[in-house]
């Protein structure tokens, strides 16, 4: 897979659980079967909050809630829009171990978010969106948007 040039950033900050999931929805209005979104950040920083937002926005089957023992949870659509695929790679060692759970099978149809997946998911697709959120001392979440490839040019929140 070739280098692919980084598009757009995009910074965004909430102030609740509330904020984590409305800005969650935000982004789900633009996300299309294919997306590929990997998330980074420590323990509590709102992952999962914003991917609980991604799927409200998606209307897939709930509840979301950390994949973290069983590492991928697909959550079907209610409607006609994508899957939301729901990976925790915490507990993954290295990038051949996200291959044995196989999201080449299912990330053309839907929606993947990766939490935990820096430095693991990214030959997944090299147009991507990361994302890096950071709580704050006072709960307040700082969020960085990273988009690669022309599919993220003109990312807005």
């Amino acid at each position: 897979m070739t280098d692919t040039v980084r598009t757009t950033t995009v910074r965004a900050e909430a102030a609740t659980d509330g904020a984590m999931r409305a800005l969650g929805a935000r982004l789900a209005a633009r996300l299309a079967p294919g997306d590929l979104l990997i998330m980074s950040g420590p323990l509590g920083a709102g992952k999962t909050t914003l991917t609980q937002g991604i799927a409200e926005g998606l209307k897939v089957r709930g509840p979301i809630t950390s994949p973290t023992f069983v590492i991928s949870r697909i959550h079907p659509p209610l409607g006609d829009g994508p899957a939301l695929v729901h990976v925790d790679a915490y507990r993954l060692g290295d990038a051949a171990e996200l291959d044995d759970i196989d999201l080449d099978a299912t990330l053309a149809d839907s929606v993947t978010v990766v939490e935990w997946g820096e430095g693991l998911a990214e030959e997944l697709s090299e147009e991507r969106l990361e994302v890096a959120l950071e709580r704050r001392p006072d709960d307040t979440r700082a969020l960085l948007f990273t988009g690669f490839g022309p599919r993220w040019a003109d990312l807005r929140l």
